[in-house]
């Protein structure tokens, strides 16, 4: 792909995301929800946390003019770490002490791997690798979920009908079976692993959206509409969608989280990305051996650990908190 198309696209993506903010933020509709939710201090803390992890993973999405050895161009979290002084082995973290020559970003704040790569350097790029899987697989899941949930919630009988047997067939199988058996079949990538995560996760806001479009399609002014002579195209996206909005973006939110989790569990099992793209299932696989040499190297798996964890309970507090902010009943 082309440095200026993916910067186009990473670009495209953080506007959007950043319209979607500004449009919650100013929305007369979410007035309310948006109140509660700025008094709710972990919630906020939790946004911040989630911010940070998107510009992290959005610095080693964007590249720069300059390039690397290989000739390839230099992203912006590699144009940070340039300076770090590549190890020959495991370096520990803090190993190089002497601030006198040597700037805080000239250290290994994190240590080094088995092959002198910077650690943080490492565990910020999986950070991007998660964001931008978690990114496309949600492009793909939530259309597929809203639109087979109000489809059958709203048309009812032989729709509604069609629908259950299609999620009530995926729902029976394991999904890490599912997801592996499809990685089997389409290979490694982050679009193979992306679409895998997509087909397969649809099922609950599905069943979320049908529940609420089945009772919100019997209420007085969904009646008056059809009362009116409105087409069905008009009451679903008029009167329906807005008012359903809510619950996908709760579950897209903590869809996410478990959709990072899920990548983790496939490239630590090796089916998940490709030998040579960062991510932190991969990190914490190559990690379980390390343990036990001597010394042992513990750095490794606590940083990927560490920043899976933080992500992952950041994403499901500020869903909470987008839960309780848009239901005033589970305050």
């Amino acid at each position: 792909m082309s440095p200026h198309i993916q910067n186009l696209l990473v670009l495209t993506g953080v506007i959007l995301l950043a319209l979607g903010a500004v449009g919650f933020a100013r929305s007369p509709r979410w007035a309310r929800p948006r109140a509660r939710f700025a008094r709710n201090r972990t919630g906020i803390a939790a946004l911040i946390i989630v911010v940070l992890y998107l510009i992290a993973g959005a610095s080693d999405l964007i590249l720069t003019p300059w390039e690397k050895s290989d000739g390839r161009p230099m992203t912006v979290l590699e144009c940070v770490f340039q300076n770090v002084p590549k190890e020959a082995t495991y370096s520990a973290p803090f190993a190089r002490k002497d601030l006198s020559d040597r700037p805080l970003l000239r250290f290994h704040l994190f240590g080094t791997d088995a092959l002198g790569n910077d650690v943080l350097e490492l565990t910020l790029k999986g950070a991007s690798t998660a964001l931008l899987i978690g990114a496309f697989a949600s492009l793909i899941y939530i259309p597929i979920g809203i639109v087979l949930g109000i489809s059958a919630g709203y048309f009812k009988r032989f729709t509604d009908d069609i629908v259950q047997y299609l999620y009530s067939t995926v729902a029976s199988i394991p999904g890490i079976l599912l997801l592996i058996a499809i990685m089997m079949v389409l290979g490694k990538g982050i679009p193979q692993i992306s679409i895998a995560l997509g087909v397969t996760g649809w099922i609950g806001l599905c069943r979320l959206l049908r529940g609420e479009t089945f009772r919100q399609s019997e209420r007085q002014y969904c009646e008056a509409a059809r009362a009116l002579g409105e087409t069905h195209p008009t009451i679903i996206f008029r009167h329906i969608l807005p008012n359903v909005m809510h619950l996908v973006i709760i579950n897209f939110v903590l869809g996410f989280s478990s959709i990072i989790l899920a990548e983790s569990i496939l490239s630590y099992i090796g089916v998940g990305v490709p030998i040579g793209t960062a991510s932190w299932g991969t990190m914490i696989d190559a990690a379980r051996m390390e343990l036990s040499r001597e010394p042992k190297v513990w750095w490794n798996l606590s940083a990927a650990s560490g920043a899976l964890f933080i992500l992952v309970l950041s994403l499901n507090i500020l869903g909470d908190a987008l839960r309780r902010a848009f239901d005033p009943k589970a305050a």
